[in-house]
């Protein structure tokens, strides 16, 4: 015999099909339905978007920098780079092993500045870079050679108004000494590629240089900055940094990707949090939901309970029967936010243009949100989490109620009909 028999089935849903005197009820009940798929679709679509921003914005953070990023100590150069290099590139779990030279100045080119990042590389580790490789729009990596190449993002492009081959004066900070005082060092250089990564900062802040052109400029002879490490698994960073540490010595210092970006990190894993925990509350508000309009429904169908204990009827089945109309709202709900959420996560992208076009508003504009496309990843192990929370709220919610329609007296009910 099944748990449930088809009689209370068939009575249940009887009960959940108002009549014309019983719509408040039923108007409680298409509310409770309402407030169960929004809150596990928003739940589902709110995790899968912020999950998109972590694994997007980490992946192309470090896509563009190493996991590992060593410099000297007492220093603000290395100049035993090609030492560290060999060194640590033949270590274990070590990918890539490069000399960098990186610093702050003022790019100018047609009546327009900007302060950008620069960044001195080979061109093999540049071509090597797959996010900068990938995302070159004009021009080749090929031509990143020589002492007036560079490679700079598109926004940074056309905030310059720049195009390939034009020129681009780098300002640096670092005086030039003249019989007339000191001057700032001005360098020009020939666009060589224009970029997109997909990230602002980088497409808008950043120009690579040749490296033997970047110790020219920086005034590092036969030195680096710092050499950056890329390594195969880059959560092992911190053990990778300390096996690093003790071949190379105390005089060095290892920072990893988890130490530069912190803040960044623990800020986007405290949001997420949040925000599960308050639109979680959508839910349970429903459930609060299903349990006054069983209450109600209780309540409304006293003397039917009577009448259905006398003609024998067990406290269990009638349990099980209001039971059943309360989790079919939950399970209904919960299907239907399920299927809702999914869509539009997966489709998410093509609905913002789609917004887009249609009010002619920026949704998500990259100078704020740092990418130039919504991003979502669906998690199936949250999806399945959301959707059994969602399920075993709505079941919960209906214990109650059925308990009360079960313990019902039907002499009280009767006589107070």
């Amino acid at each position: 015999m099944p748990f449930f028999s088809r009689f209370e089935w068939l009575l249940a849903l009887r009960y959940l099909r108002a009549r014309r005197q019983e719509g408040f009820i039923s108007v409680i009940a298409v509310f409770s339905f309402l407030g169960i798929m929004l809150g596990v679709a928003t739940l589902i679509i709110v995790m899968s978007v912020m999950n998109g921003f972590r694994a997007e914005l980490l992946g192309r953070i470090l896509g563009l920098n190493g996991h590992l990023t060593i410099q000297l100590e007492s220093r603000n150069s290395l100049p035993d780079y090609e030492f560290v290099a060999e060194a640590v590139g033949k270590m274990p779990g070590v990918v890539l092993a490069n000399p960098m030279i990186e610093g702050q100045v003022m790019a100018t080119a047609n009546n327009a500045a900007a302060g950008v990042m620069v960044r001195g590389v080979r061109q093999a580790d540049l071509m090597q870079e797959s996010a900068i490789a990938k995302g070159v729009r004009e021009g080749s990596l090929r031509d990143f050679h020589g002492d007036d190449a560079v490679a700079i993002g598109h926004r940074l492009a056309r905030k310059l108004g720049l195009r390939l081959g034009d020129q681009i004066t780098l300002v640096s900070p670092q005086n030039n000494t003249t019989p007339f005082g000191s001057v700032p060092r001005l360098v020009r250089y020939r666009v060589a590629a224009i970029f997109d990564v997909g990230m602002f900062e980088y497409d808008s802040a950043f120009v690579y240089v040749p490296f033997e052109a970047a110790q020219t400029y920086f005034r590092l002879p036969n030195a680096a900055s710092a050499v950056e490490v890329r390594l195969e698994n880059p959560d092992q960073a911190r053990q990778a940094a300390r096996q690093i540490m003790q071949r190379l010595g105390p005089q060095y210092r290892i920072y990893d990707w988890q130490q530069a970006n912190a803040h960044f990190v623990s800020a986007l894993e405290v949001e997420r949090n949040v925000m599960f925990l308050i639109l979680t509350l959508i839910i349970v508000v429903a459930a609060f939901n299903i349990i006054s309009s069983m209450i109600m429904l209780v309540k409304d169908k006293g003397r039917d309970i009577a009448i259905l204990r006398t003609m024998g009827t067990s406290r269990a089945s009638i349990m099980r029967i209001f039971v059943i109309a309360g989790a079919s709202i939950g399970v209904l709900g919960t299907a239907s936010g399920f299927a809702l959420g999914l869509a539009f996560s997966l489709n998410i992208e093509h609905i913002r243009q789609f917004l887009q076009s249609l009010t002619g508003w920026q949704l998500f504009p990259a100078e704020i949100y740092f990418l130039s496309q919504l991003p979502s990843k669906v998690d199936s192990t949250e999806v399945v989490y959301v959707v059994a929370m969602g399920l075993a709220l709505s079941l919960l919610a209906t214990l109650y109620p059925s308990w009360r329609a079960a313990r019902l007296d039907p002499v009280e009910a009767l006589r107070y009909e």
